[in-house]
């Protein structure tokens, strides 16, 4: 595992040997980045759900974000991201939180441009940590909501304010992209 491009490419990442993690692949990751460049133009505040190893934030952080917020609850993942995001050298553009995500959302209050979501396959409730989020403070106007899932775990089309705008497949995972409004 390793950034695929900016600032910090070519930086192998250290992946957390948690039985629920699956770290993004570099095609989905490439996938998803490419899918945000067209679909995005402020990066400056990044969420980063489901963190795992940190990849998906730091691959942001690499490709000029401003900041990235990391949650993982799992205290090895969260021990990963910091060592990731320190030998990419990125540890002032960052925090982690080791929290339920269900739990960040009560404390976290900034809005966000970006959120990234790469829950475990196996998290039947994804629909609902994306309805939550979408009536959280966390979601504004211009926010892009990217979650990667299962193919075989169907998403809504719409999650109260959230509407899906682009979904794709890329081998054993699905790249779903929801914002407030579609953009033209």
């Amino acid at each position: 595992m390793r950034v695929i491009a900016g600032k910090a490419k070519g930086h192998r990442l250290k992946a957390p040997k948690v039985a629920t993690t699956r770290p993004a692949t570099d095609l989905v990751k490439g996938a998803i980045f490419s899918i945000l460049e067209n679909a995005t133009d402020d990066w400056e505040r990044v969420l980063d759900l489901f963190s795992g190893s940190g990849g998906l934030g730091i691959e942001a952080l690499s490709r000029g974000a401003s900041w990235v917020d990391f949650v993982d609850r799992e205290p090895k993942c969260c021990a990963i991201i910091k060592r990731n995001l320190e030998k990419t050298g990125l540890t002032e553009q960052a925090h982690v939180y080791c929290s339920s995500v269900a739990k960040a959302f009560s404390f976290l209050d900034k809005e966000y441009d970006i959120v990234l979501i790469d829950p475990p396959y196996s998290d039947s409730s994804i629909g609902s940590i994306i309805e939550q989020l979408a009536t959280s403070r966390l979601v504004g106007p211009s926010t892009t909501v990217v979650v990667t899932h299962s193919p075989h775990l169907t998403l809504d089309s719409s999650y109260v304010a959230l509407n899906l705008i682009k979904e794709h497949r890329h081998g054993d995972s699905y790249i779903a992209v929801y914002q407030k409004e579609v953009k033209r």
